[in-house]
C-alpha cells in the first residue's frame, strides 16, 4: 500500500495519535505525517503511506495556511486557549482595525521567532514542554521563519475588556502561529493569545477535500480506497520537470543529467505523468536524490 491521505485531524489528539490509529485501520506500519499539529488545532494533516513516506520532508517544506482567532487582553502559559492566564491587559478604545492591520503587515516576510515553552522543540535533549511542566527555565533557540501573508478576516469583536478577531496566515515550516499571535499583541502593547486555529491547507491539500479517521475506517471496511491519493500529490508546490525516456533511464541508474533553462535547486522529475525522482542541482547538472520505481 502506498499513497497520500488528506486527513482532517480532530481536536484532542496529537499528530502521533492520528498516525498510530491509521496504522491500525490500514494495517500498515510505514506511515508518517507531513507537519505536526498541536492537539487543540484541527484541520489538514498530510499523511504519507508506504513508499510515499520518502516524500515527507518535501511535504513539510511547502507553506501552510491557517485560519483562526486572536484574543487581545490576556496571555496564557501555552500561548493558546488551553493554558492558564499569565497577564491581563484591558483593551482601550484606542485599538483600531487600522492599527491591527498595520501591525499584522509588519510581520510579513522573514522574521525571528522564539518557540513557546509548551512545544516539542528540544534543548539539551529535552523537549521544552518537559522544562515547562517541571517549572524550569531554559534559554530557547531562536529560529528564522517566513510569513507569506497575515491578514484580519473579520471585524473586531469587543467582549468586555477583550478584543477578538479572525485571521488568516500562510507561513513556512517551523512557524508557531500562537507565538505570532502573542508577538502581534506585544507589538500593539497588549497581552494576547491564539484562541482558535484550523489548518486549511498544507502540501497542496485543502480542508474541503479532507477525510476524518471515521471516514477512512468506513471506506476501508468496504474496500473503498478513494481516500488514498497517488504519490504525485505529495509534490505540492515543488517545481516540476518532464524528462525524456533517455533522461529517465539515466535517472533510474543514479546518473547526473543536464537540464536546460532550470535554476531551481530541487526539482520533481516526471516521466509520462508519473513521479520518477527528486533531483538536486550540483553545479551545472542535476543528481537524483530520491528515485521512485514501481
Amino acid at each position: 500500500m502506498s499513497g497520500i491521505i488528506n486527513l482532517k485531524k480532530e481536536a484532542g489528539m496529537t499528530s502521533h495519535d492520528a498516525v498510530f490509529k491509521l496504522r491500525k485501520i490500514l494495517k500498515e506500519k510505514k506511515i508518517g505525517h507531513g507537519g505536526t499539529l498541536d492537539p487543540d488545532v484541527t484541520g489538514v494533516l498530510p499523511i504519507a503511506v508506504g513508499k510515499a513516506t520518502r516524500m515527507i520532508e518535501f511535504m513539510q517544506e511547502e507553506g501552510k495556511v491557517y485560519e483562526g482567532e486572536i484574543t487581545i487582553g490576556f496571555s496564557t502559559t501555552t500561548e493558546d486557549a488551553s493554558g492558564e492566564v499569565v497577564e491581563r491587559t484591558p483593551v482601550s478604545g484606542d485599538l483600531t482595525e487600522d492599527l491591527i492591520d498595520e501591525a499584522m503587515a509588519s510581520f510579513v516576510g522573514p522574521i525571528t521567532q522564539i518557540p513557546p515553552m509548551y512545544s516539542a522543540v528540544k534543548v539539551n535533549g529535552r523537549k521544552l514542554y518537559d522544562y515547562a511542566r517541571s517549572g524550569e527555565e531554559v534559554i530557547r533557540p531562536k529560529r528564522q521563519v517566513t510569513i507569506h501573508f497575515f491578514e484580519r478576516t473579520s471585524e473586531l469583536r469587543v467582549v468586555g475588556e477583550l478584543v477578538q478577531f479572525d485571521f488568516r496566515v500562510k507561513c513556512s515550516k517551523g512557524t508557531y502561529v500562537r507565538t505570532l499571535s502573542v508577538d502581534l499583541g506585544a507589538k500593539l502593547g497588549y497581552a494576547s493569545h491564539m484562541s482558535r486555529l484550523v489548518r486549511t491547507s498544507a502540501s497542496g491539500m485543502d480542508l474541503s477535500d479532507s477525510v476524518t479517521l471515521d471516514d477512512i475506517k468506513t471506506k476501508v471496511a468496504t474496500e473503498d480506497w478513494s481516500f488514498l491519493y497517488p504519490i504525485e500529490k505529495a509534490v505540492g508546490d515543488l517545481p516540476q520537470v518532464e524528462v525524456t525516456a533517455e533522461q529517465a533511464q539515466d535517472i533510474s541508474h543514479g546518473r547526473f543529467i543536464p537540464l536546460a533553462n532550470q535554476e531551481q535547486v530541487t526539482l520533481a522529475a516526471f516521466f509520462e505523468g508519473k513521479l520518477l525522482a527528486i533531483l538536486e542541482k550540483r553545479q551545472e547538472e542535476y543528481k537524483p536524490r530520491k528515485v521512485f520505481k514501481d
